[in-house]
């Protein structure tokens, strides 16, 4: 056994320590190959379920501090749990949405989605009426002067925060899981970008970011959840979280909010009164892919 060495006044370091400090090294150095540059407290910080409350609070300071340091705004990172007695769910009427794409770049600038590379966490598909829900005929790229062309119909589609989500059964890592309230949820610092997720979706729900994403300083959010839009890594696989940062504090998700026609509906599934309680008793409603057994608690409807 090497013998212990002298490296500063009142403090020693062994082969032991010396290896260990290392390997953390040699780790971080890789990492930051595929990403950007981590600290130290970066790599070694343990899964956000398993953080003590002390833990989580000087984790939300420091993300708190990095983010003034790097875009010179002050942010507010909040990592606020669900509310007891709540499962959220979404539905969206077809009949009425017009493809005019506002929840795109409504869901973009809430959530600070990176503009180049793009990232859109909603996509809306054109689908002719005639035809009805046809996935493999559906345009993602229309252009028309005026929305919603004749003889069309829009159908976004975004995360469906499935009950049984595949996402979350395959992911090696345990980076993504469901939370009490419904809501499937991704832990930046812990995803290792092997995309596995991605291939389980059914929906195309989920994105990768190939490059550091890039917002400008002006057009950040800071009003932030650490389990939703704060700012993400390279590497790091990103998708809807219904806005956890606003549906947390009682609030719609902005997607809903911007729809200048009315056409999205969100509430709690465990309340008999809400308005989508309504909608599932009465009207003509659809999930996505049922044959998948995915269970999906995004539903779309016929309000004509």
């Amino acid at each position: 056994m090497m013998p212990e060495k002298k490296n500063k006044p009142g403090e020693t370091v062994t082969r032991r320590k010396f290896l260990k400090t290392a390997a953390i090294a040699s780790a971080a150095v890789a990492i930051s190959g595929c990403g950007a540059m981590i600290s130290r407290e970066e790599f070694l910080q343990k899964h956000f379920k398993t953080l003590t409350k002390p833990e989580l609070d000087q984790v939300i300071r420091r993300l708190e501090a990095e983010y003034y340091k790097k875009f010179g705004k002050k942010f507010t990172v909040s990592a606020k749990g669900p509310m007891a007695g709540t499962e959220f769910g979404y539905a969206l009427d077809i009949s009425r949405c017009i493809g005019c794409r506002r929840c795109v770049y409504g869901c973009v600038e809430e959530n600070n989605l990176s503009r180049d590379p793009q990232v859109h966490w909603i996509q809306v598909l054109e689908m002719e009426e005639d035809k009805g829900v046809d996935f493999m005929h559906s345009d993602l790229y229309y252009n028309h002067e005026e929305a919603p062309a004749d003889e069309r119909f829009y159908l976004p589609v975004a995360c469906q925060q499935c009950k049984n989500p595949p996402c979350v059964k395959t992911c090696p890592v345990k980076a993504t899981w469901q939370e009490p309230d419904g809501i499937v949820v991704v832990d930046y610092n812990w995803c290792i970008g092997c995309r596995c997720c991605m291939a389980a979706c059914p929906y195309g729900a989920r994105h990768f970011n190939w490059g550091e994403p890039k917002v400008p300083a002006e057009d950040l959010n800071t009003d932030a959840h650490y389990l939703g839009n704060r700012p993400r890594y390279k590497s790091a696989v990103e998708k809807c979280t219904f806005c956890i940062q606003r549906v947390r504090e009682g609030r719609y998700p902005k997607c809903v909010e911007v729809c200048p026609v009315g056409a999205r509906k969100f509430g709690n599934l465990l309340d008999p009164d809400s308005e989508i309680r309504y909608i599932l008793r009465n009207k003509r409603v659809l999930v996505l892919k049922e044959d998948l057994n995915t269970q999906p608690k995004f539903f779309y409807f016929f309000a004509t």
